[in-house]
């Protein structure tokens, strides 16, 4: 199956189950201290992180991205998702645009061919039914695009990520860990390159509006880095 047929057949089963279910749209962003994903840092500033989103029943599909206040980092990833039981599976384009007409071909949003692209294509599946145990799980691959070795092969670079969740009080608190199985973009060899902690709570501002906001520390044993995110969403 081709990347083409791929995107087709995702955004024709997203149509078929907007067919037949109430559809709703979501906008909303995270305003960040920083811009961590899955232990490294990005943007090295403030991060304002949007996402626009549509869901149909079980489906959604939708944009997410990432703007450092600095003007040195753009991320905006198209995904779609489809949810059954705590069971999730997704696919995630991740993209980094650049200011201005593009110079070459792997900033060229519309460029699609393997051995230029810049898009890189993540294929994830997930559990998480926090009424059935506290426990969720995520593991993700790089199938297509710009995940590639000195010589130009894939290097399916793969992430796979455990978090315990507990509330207590207003407080919700996620413990979490994440490793690679081998050298790729999250490293240099196998082993944990994601753990920490997340804490979140709603904060009551007026009696029609709350904010949510959280905190993590997180750390990175393979590059030796740690770093404490704050953050809020509006």
């Amino acid at each position: 199956m081709t990347l083409k047929s791929i995107v087709m057949t995702t955004v024709a089963l997203c149509l078929i189950g907007a067919a037949h279910a109430q559809i709703k749209f979501n906008a909303a962003a995270d305003v960040m201290n920083r811009y961590v994903w899955r232990g490294t840092d990005f943007g090295s500033s403030p991060s304002i992180q949007p996402t626009l989103s549509l869901t149909a029943g079980n489906f959604e599909i939708g944009y997410w991205g990432a703007l450092s206040t600095m003007g040195n980092y753009n991320e905006v990833d198209l995904y779609a998702k489809y949810n059954y039981k705590g069971f999730s599976i997704m696919a995630t384009d991740y993209f980094f645009p650049v200011s201005g007409t593009p110079a070459v071909k792997s900033q060229r949003y519309f460029n699609w061919s393997d051995e230029t692209t810049g898009h890189a294509i993540e294929g994830a599946l997930g559990y998480k039914n926090l009424d059935v145990m506290p426990f969720s799980f995520l593991a993700g691959v790089f199938v297509y695009g710009a995940d590639k070795d000195a010589v130009g092969d894939n290097r399916y670079s793969t992430y796979l990520e455990a978090t315990y969740t507990h509330t207590f009080g207003e407080n919700t608190i996620d413990l979490f860990a994440g490793a690679t199985l081998d050298e790729g973009m999250y490293g240099t060899s196998a082993g944990v390159i994601n753990a920490g902690v997340t804490v979140y709570r709603n904060i009551k501002l007026t009696d029609n509006f709350t904010l949510p906001v959280k905190a993590s520390v997180i750390t990175n044993p393979q590059s030796s880095n740690i770093y404490f995110l704050f953050g809020f969403t509006l």
